[in-house]
C-alpha cells in the first residue's frame, strides 16, 4: 500500500495534479489543507469544485462547521482511522495539499500531548479575552521561552496552543516534542510541485482577482459575525474583515490579499526544501514521476533520494 502526497505551495495547481493522479491510479483523494476541511468558505480556501470533487471521490472536504476545533493530531488520527478501508478498494491513496502541519502529521505522526481539559481551555481563552494576546505570548515566554522562540507570536491559534499544553502537562510544551518519526505500515511517496517563483506569483494574484470575481467578499460577509473564530483566521478572511471593520479600504485589501498569500506560498516552500524525502517536480510532470516511484516502490525499491530545487 502506498500514499502518494502531492504537496507544495499555494496556486502551483496541486489540486489539478492529484486529480489526474488519482483517476490514472484509480483511487481516492485525501484532503490536507486545513482549511478547506470547513464549510461555508469554498472560495476563500481555494476547494475543490463540485466538478471536481465528482471527478474524484475527497475525504476531509467541507466536513466541519467553522465553529469545530480541529487539529493535526486529529487529522492523523482520522487518516490513520480511513486507510484500511482506501487500502481494499485500492492500493494507493492520493493526499493532496499544503498544510504543512497536516501532511507531516501522516506522513511522520504528531508526539503524544495531553488532552487539554475544559477548564484550562476555558481559562487561556478568558485570558485572551481579558488581556490580549500579547499577555499570552509573555506567559508562553515564562513557561517555555524555548517554544515561544520558534512560534509565529502573531498566530492567535499556536501561542494559545502553546500556553494550554504547558498549563494541562505542567512542563515546557517543548520538552514534550520528540522529533521522532513515526513507522508507517504503508509506503510513502512524497513530491512538491514547483515552478518559477515569478510564474508562482502571477498565478497567486490571477486567483485572487478571480476570487473576487467569485464573490470573495461576499461570501466573507456571510461569516463576518463568526469572524472571531480560528477557522477563519486566514488569508483572505483577515483582509475581507478589515474592509467591513473600515481599517483597510478595498484596493489596499486586495493588494495585501496577494501579498499575504506569496509570504506564505514561499513559507511553504521553505519547510518543504527542508524534507529530503520529498522529490520537486512540475504540476504537469507530477503524474508521470508519481507513477515513476510507484513502480519502484512494487519493485521492492522502497526508498529514494529526493531532490531539491
Amino acid at each position: 500500500m502506498t500514499l502518494i502526497v502531492i504537496t507544495g505551495p499555494t496556486g502551483v495547481g496541486k489540486t489539478a495534479a492529484a486529480i489526474a493522479l488519482a483517476q490514472q491510479l484509480h483511487c481516492d483523494i485525501i484532503n490536507a489543507d486545513s482549511r478547506q476541511i470547513y464549510r461555508g468558505i469554498p472560495i476563500c480556501t481555494a476547494a475543490p469544485t463540485p466538478e471536481e470533487l465528482a471527478a474524484v471521490r475527497h475525504h476531509f472536504v467541507a466536513f466541519k462547521d467553522l465553529e469545530e476545533t480541529y487539529s493535526a493530531a486529529q487529522f492523523e488520527s482520522d487518516v490513520l482511522a480511513l486507510l484500511p478501508s482506501l487500502w481494499q478498494q485500492s492500493d494507493c491513496a492520493v493526499m493532496c495539499g499544503g498544510s504543512m502541519l497536516y501532511v507531516d502529521a501522516v506522513c511522520r505522526g504528531i508526539d503524544q500531548l495531553p488532552d487539554i481539559s475544559p477548564e484550562v481551555r476555558a481559562a487561556v481563552k478568558e485570558k485572551l479575552a481579558r488581556e490580549g494576546l500579547e499577555s499570552l505570548v509573555e506567559e508562553l515566554e515564562q513557561l517555555d521561552p524555548q517554544y515561544a522562540a520558534t512560534i509565529d507570536r502573531k498566530n492567535t491559534s499556536r501561542v494559545c496552543h502553546g500556553v494550554e499544553i504547558c498549563r494541562q502537562a505542567g512542563v515546557p510544551y517543548s520538552t514534550l516534542r520528540t522529533g521522532v518519526a513515526k513507522q508507517r505500515d504503508f509506503n510513502i511517496i512524497k513530491l512538491a510541485l514547483n515552478i518559477e517563483r515569478d510564474q508562482l506569483f502571477d498565478r497567486i494574484n490571477r486567483r485572487v482577482d478571480r476570487m473576487i470575481e467569485m464573490g470573495l467578499e461576499q461570501e466573507a460577509r456571510s461569516v463576518y459575525h463568526l469572524r472571531h473564530l480560528n477557522s477563519l483566521n486566514t488569508v483572505g478572511m483577515k483582509e475581507m474583515f478589515a474592509i467591513f471593520d473600515g481599517t483597510m479600504d478595498r484596493h489596499t485589501a486586495i493588494e495585501r490579499m496577494k501579498k499575504n498569500t506569496r509570504v506564505y506560498a514561499k513559507k511553504q516552500q521553505t519547510w518543504y526544501r527542508r524534507d529530503s524525502d520529498i522529490t520537486w517536480v512540475s504540476p504537469d510532470d507530477a503524474a508521470g514521476v508519481a507513477l515513476s516511484l510507484l513502480s519502484q516502490v512494487h519493485d521492492n525499491h522502497p526508498t529514494w533520494q529526493g531532490n531539491n530545487p
